[in-house]
């Protein structure tokens, strides 16, 4: 894979749902913020249980979610993010994950994700929007316990 540059890690950032809506000033400081990983083939980028201290956007190569008895949960291909759960709650990871094939991932660490939210908060309104997608709608929970 050739070097990335800032303006190429931008790029990337822009194709990713948490920052799809922030113009290019805003996208090349936070490029400046990530680190570059490469993972081997068979190789954990983290375990379940570790210490959760940096989240990842996948650039080229997969990721598999793992649980910690070695169930799939979902497989990851670039423009794709994950272990950001784990910066938000303070607890440790709850799953691994696994490069099936050499991967190569964009890292931003807590400490400059907390850093960029606090600067532009358009970005925290990405992850909700992100795990608000996910989400069943609440009203029927509740619904069911007024029964």
């Amino acid at each position: 894979m050739k070097h990335l540059t800032l303006i190429d890690k931008a790029f990337l950032l822009k194709r990713t749902p948490l920052f799809s809506t922030l113009d290019l000033d805003l996208l090349l400081t936070i490029a400046d913020k990530l680190g570059i990983v490469v993972f081997d083939a068979n190789d954990y980028v983290f375990v379940a249980g570790e210490e959760a201290n940096r989240m990842y956007f996948i650039i080229d190569g997969e990721v598999d979610i793992r649980l910690t008895d070695g169930q799939l949960v979902c497989h990851l291909k670039p423009g794709d993010f994950f272990g950001e759960e784990s910066l938000f709650n303070g607890k440790p990871r709850a799953y691994g994950a696994f490069t099936p094939v050499e991967t190569y991932v964009l890292t931003l660490s807590r400490t400059n994700l907390y850093t960029i939210i606090s600067e532009c908060p358009s970005v925290a309104i990405g992850f909700l929007q992100v795990y608000t997608s996910a989400m069943q709608f609440r009203p029927l929970k509740q619904a069911e316990t007024d029964k």
